[in-house]
């Protein structure tokens, strides 16, 4: 256990040893905003010698149009959309709607998410790439008024996850539909669950009564990659799957994670009873995990790790820390939710994948409690475990074994008193693996009963969200106390002036933007931030266009705005091939809701989820 004068003591010395760096931000650190970046320990941690810009090409102008839109110098090249074939034969993508579940099966997913790049050798390498959800009114000719029970099996074919072969070719990387490993992971494909929650009751169904073969995995959001070679896919929004069509009611327990007993949008529970929360109310419970798939074996089956907690998972940032264990950060995305690290029994071992494939099986699972100092943007925090018998996890409050405490992750947080979050997204460990930053996408509920404002949410009524950041104590990944401060806070300067709404001062109406969700750091440190937020383009959000991906230096502070998105569109999905040559973005729902688009393909074509390739004209690093 962390002391509060250890915290203080460290606080104390970090701003004392940078007081030189008041030049962190452009802006000066007189009253404002966002002066608190100019400031605060974490960010002259992070500024710790000068230096030059990691920005280092021209940034792009906020766009309205039906297309991706990269710097000068840089093009955009469409790899692989939705309906593509992966496989030898399989069909053509058909403009009709009509194709059946066989074909969806062979071929790429909807509306891609987190990717990850796994090499094999210079020329070729595998991309693990998440299918979310899919678009019923382009899926089917008949925008899923009148569902089948191959329609309900095409739907479920069309989400989960893809792995398929990329080669090199004459400099561009394209698909290999002959590539061994290429493989679809749906809705309906084996899975084994490992770790507490395996086998336990609440996991029994009628179709699986040893609770330990669940099938499938869907409503994937973002992802992680392990040192030992492995994908892990989060299984985010999983209860718009569930209904029924009768009448009767779900526990609260249920209802917390968004489950209810009433028609599901996708009516999967129509022609599959697996998915009816009426007869089969503990088929929910086998869903809300994080799945670990290795992308080098089609054959291999994919375990869902209960160790790690059952929520709406957006993330999996894993790192090594200097003690061998893996340290999985995660984000709960859903307003009023919590942020959480799981910290492995054992230890990584160079060389051994064998036993390294077990470190997700057991471990201790952590929630964040950011404490709140008045109306700073700055802090102290803590990292409560989520143990059976341990801070009032007990049968008097409804816990009666380990299990139950991780199948019910969000009440466990909340009798710990976790702190209610804007959303946590994507979590990103900076390079130096001294450094973590987490999204905070939004929170329309903020202010409300139960979810204060201050701290790392200072905002009430949240549209733009902001940019949470945190240093272990002592830079150790496994101690329970860290420092944090807000890396930014998005805004509309151009529409508020002078208080939060108008965001930090690092930005400015030359790179605004609305509700950061995606993030990854590349080699070099660039830290890439992908949105999904409102693109109405007026009132709050006048003059931020459609969504994008920008880039910002955690060394200066700066933000400048990479590439802009289709109409409609979520930018979402972040990968480089090992040279950072190439970088794999994904362009998810462009024309979502009937909105004008046809992207990538024009004309009058179906707008389709895709994976863009971002190269530089003249070969070189991408952001260098």
């Amino acid at each position: 256990m962390w002391k509060r004068d250890e915290q203080d003591s460290q606080l104390t010395k970090m701003i004392e040893a940078r007081l030189s760096r008041r030049h962190f931000l452009t802006g000066t650190a007189a009253a404002g905003a966002g002066a608190f970046l100019a400031l605060n320990p974490v960010a002259k941690a992070v500024a710790a010698s000068p230096q030059s810009s990691l920005l280092n090409f021209e940034a792009v102008s906020v766009s309205t149009a039906d297309t991706v839109v990269v710097p000068k110098g840089y093009k955009a090249t469409p790899l692989m959309s939705w309906g593509d074939p992966i496989f030898p034969g399989a069909p053509e993508f058909d403009q009709s709607g009509k194709q059946d579940s066989r074909a969806q099966e062979r071929q790429f997913g909807d509306n891609t998410d987190g990717m990850s790049f796994f090499a094999i050798s210079e020329d070729r390498g595998v991309l693990a790439i998440n299918n979310e959800y899919t678009n019923y009114e382009y899926l089917f000719d008949h925008k899923g008024s009148s569902m089948t029970a191959d329609d309900v099996r095409k739907a479920q074919a069309a989400v989960g996850v893809t792995i398929v072969e990329v080669v090199r070719k004459n400099g561009q990387w394209v698909i290999d539909k002959s590539g061994k490993r290429n493989r679809r992971i749906t809705a309906n494909t084996p899975m084994m669950l490992t770790g507490p929650a395996a086998g336990h009751a609440l996991m029994k169904t009628k179709a699986d009564p040893a609770g330990i073969k669940p099938l499938g995995t869907f409503n994937n959001c973002a992802n992680g990659q392990t040192p030992w070679g492995t994908y892990l896919t989060c299984e985010e929004n999983f209860d718009d799957f569930f209904g029924s069509d009768e009448k009767g009611e779900v526990n609260a327990d249920q209802a917390r994670y968004g489950i209810s007993a009433s028609a599901s949008d996708y009516k999967w529970h129509q022609h599959d009873e697996r998915f009816d929360v009426l007869k089969n109310p503990n088929e929910a419970n086998r869903f809300g995990w994080i799945v670990e798939i290795d992308p080098n074996d089609p054959q291999s089956t994919p375990m869902k790790r209960t160790a790690l907690g059952r929520f709406k998972h957006e993330n999996s940032a894993l790192t090594l820390n200097k003690d061998g264990h893996a340290v999985v950060y995660l984000g709960d995305d859903e307003r009023g939710e919590h942020l959480y690290k799981f910290v492995s029994k054992q230890r990584y071992q160079q060389g051994n994948d064998a036993a390294n494939r077990k470190l997700l099986e057991e471990g201790t699972l952590y929630v964040a409690r950011f404490d709140m100092n008045g109306d700073q943007l700055k802090g102290q925090g803590q990292w409560i475990e989520l143990t059976f018998g341990k801070h009032g996890l007990t049968p008097e409050n409804g816990f009666n074994d380990q299990a139950e405490v991780l199948i019910f992750a969000r009440r466990a947080a909340t009798q710990v008193g976790a702190t209610t979050m804007d959303r946590p997204e994507w979590v990103a460990v900076h390079p130096d693996n001294k450094h973590v930053f987490c999204t905070l996408t939004n929170n329309k509920n903020r202010g409300k009963e139960g979810q204060p404002v201050g701290g790392p949410n200072p905002r009430a009524k949240n549209h733009y969200g902001q940019i949470v950041r945190w240093m272990p104590l002592n830079g150790d990944h496994t101690s329970e106390g860290f420092v944090w401060d807000l890396y930014l806070i998005a805004g509309n300067p151009s529409v508020h002036n002078g208080d939060l709404y108008a965001g930090s001062d690092n930005i400015n109406t030359g790179n605004m933007f609305n509700s950061p969700d995606g993030i990854g750091f590349d080699s070099a440190g660039r830290l890439w931030i992908q949105t999904d937020g409102n693109y109405s383009n007026k009132g709050d959000f006048a003059g931020q266009g459609n969504n994008q991906m920008l880039c910002g230096d955690p060394m200066t502070g700066e933000v400048r705005r990479f590439l802009t998105g289709p109409i409609a569109c979520e930018i979402t999905g972040l990968a480089f091939s090992p040279d950072n040559k190439t970088m794999f973005v994904g362009v998810q729902h462009p024309g979502e809701e009937g909105a004008p688009s046809h992207f990538p393909y024009g004309g009058n074509t179906k707008p389709r989820s895709t994976i863009m390739m971002i190269t530089r004209e003249d070969g070189g690093v991408i952001g260098a």
